[in-house]
């Protein structure tokens, strides 16, 4: 018997691609635009709403039964912030300078709106497995995002990957500098994340045409 049953696998594939939560959804958007310009800060928020979502969709699952209807948002709330802070508690710890530069960012997990909308729409209604899977399957959809636009933008942006000089020095000029490549200082403004993001869904529309809304 196969672990996964084919709806179980749709509820980790679809959000990766046809129901991506940032292209699709147009959910989280904010954080898509405001910690992608490295790469490094793309991938620990990834993991972070990786942890969040995936944890707290198991958590309001298995409470769905003794939750009162008039108080679901204020329970789905203090289950979230008490994820952030174990996320924020963590990232203090082990990666300080990294929690700094997420800084407030990271307690802005609490209102993004793909974790409190999984809540409402899925945990509510759903056993804890099932939950679980489409809580991993949609944070992993929207990190993917995140981590595309973070390598392009500190790419172009920096000529680095994960603060590794890939292009070569600027200054030394090695590498691609060397010919006079010069790194674009637009990528690491926040609109070029906009701009990146709207190729993403440009490409994905243009090899799936299903997505595209009619007028």
């Amino acid at each position: 018997m196969a672990l996964l049953s084919k709806k179980d696998t749709g509820l980790i594939m679809d959000p990766l691609a046809d129901n991506n939560p940032i292209t699709i959804q147009v959910l989280g958007i904010c954080s898509a635009l405001a910690i992608t310009a490295e790469l490094k800060a793309s991938i620990v928020m990834a993991v972070s709403v990786l942890f969040v979502l995936g944890l707290g969709n198991v958590v309001i699952s298995l409470m769905r039964n003794i939750i009162p209807s008039k108080i679901r948002i204020i329970v789905q709330l203090v289950v979230v912030a008490a994820l952030v802070i174990i996320v924020d508690q963590v990232l203090k710890a082990f990666a300080y300078e990294l929690s700094k530069t997420l800084s407030v960012f990271v307690g802005l997990i609490i209102t993004n709106c793909i974790i409190m909308g999984r809540f409402e729409a899925f945990a509510l209604g759903n056993g804890p497995w099932k939950s679980f899977l489409d809580g991993i399957g949609n944070a992993a959809g929207y990190g993917l995002i995140l981590i595309i636009v973070g390598f392009f933008r500190e790419l172009l942006g920096s000529g680095t990957l994960l603060g590794f000089k890939v292009l070569g020095d600027p200054i030394a000029k090695t590498g691609l500098y060397a010919i006079g490549y010069e790194n674009n200082g637009f990528m690491l403004l926040s609109p070029m994340a906009l701009i990146v993001v709207g190729l993403i869904i440009w490409v994905q529309r243009s090899r799936n045409k299903a997505l595209i809304e009619e007028n």
